[in-house]
């Protein structure tokens, strides 16, 4: 083969290949990686931060159950699935917003990073709870009490987000909780519960699926915890899915689900 020809081969496969990063990390600053939390103190809170090609992101601040990102753990993996934020960085790392983290439960002893304060990383807001414990408060507590809105017609399906590989967990009884109410509420004949197993492209171009009983695990557990509230009445429908959903590398954390429905 001429060397011109070659060349030529070898710069149109280059090209190739960053088109195909290009539209995996997507034109809106998409981003899907694995990587080792590193956790930075500050003068308030510490904030956690994960690197990615060289650049480093800020994730979120250390916070109880009831913060809207549950931060990670030293000692594993995250899979952090997010969007590049035009905020300004914080803690020295790039603004992931929106952003979902899934703690792996593999031990990873590397995952040990310890970065010390420094005034130049300090927050430039004022953290919502102090450090230290939250003296019990979960992420069903309500909070402070908000102005009666007007009536709403009660829903009939619910839908209940995992992390990667994940059940239950803290973050979840707000919802189970409204199933409880609007169960109680309408004359439900049957609840429907479909489990479903999910997976992830990566960035770099891999792609993560959740292993092959996750869906019925989820379906199974979140049956057993509405019955073991009380719910007893209603006949039961539990079903899951266990083909994985399709991993196009966008908002993929939407397929590892359980879709619960009250027929009445």
């Amino acid at each position: 083969m001429p060397l011109s020809h070659l060349i030529r081969g070898t710069a149109a496969a280059i090209a190739a290949l960053m088109a195909a990063s290009a539209v995996l990390r997507g034109a809106d600053g998409r981003l899907n990686f694995v990587s080792c939390p590193i956790v930075r103190d500050t003068s308030s809170v510490p904030c956690w931060l994960a690197e990615y090609e060289g650049e480093l992101y800020f994730l979120t601040i250390q916070s109880d159950v009831s913060a809207p990102v549950t931060p990670p753990w030293l000692g594993h993996r995250v899979l952090v699935e997010g969007t590049v934020s035009k905020e300004p960085r914080i803690c020295g790392g790039v603004v992931l917003k929106p952003v979902h983290l899934s703690v792996l439960p593999e031990r990873d002893a590397s995952c040990n990073t310890m970065l010390p304060a420094e005034a130049q990383y300090d927050l430039t807001f004022e953290p919502p709870r102090p450090p230290g414990p939250s003296k019990g408060r979960l992420a069903f507590d309500a909070g402070p009490a908000a102005a009666p809105a007007a009536a709403a017609p009660t829903p009939t399906q619910f839908v209940v987000q995992y992390d990667f590989d994940g059940l239950v967990g803290f973050s979840h009884p707000g919802v189970l909780s409204q199933v409880l109410a609007a169960t109680r509420r309408l004359n439900v004949r049957t609840i429907e519960i479909v489990g479903y197993r999910g997976s992830v492209r990566l960035t770099n171009g891999q792609t993560m699926v959740e292993a092959a009983t996750i869906g019925k695990r989820r379906a199974e557990q979140v049956a057993r915890l509405l019955q073991g509230a009380n719910l007893k009445a209603p006949a039961y429908t539990v079903k899951w899915q266990e083909q994985a959903a399709r991993a196009t590398g966008i908002d993929d954390y939407l397929s590892r689900r359980v879709v619960i429905t009250l027929r009445h």
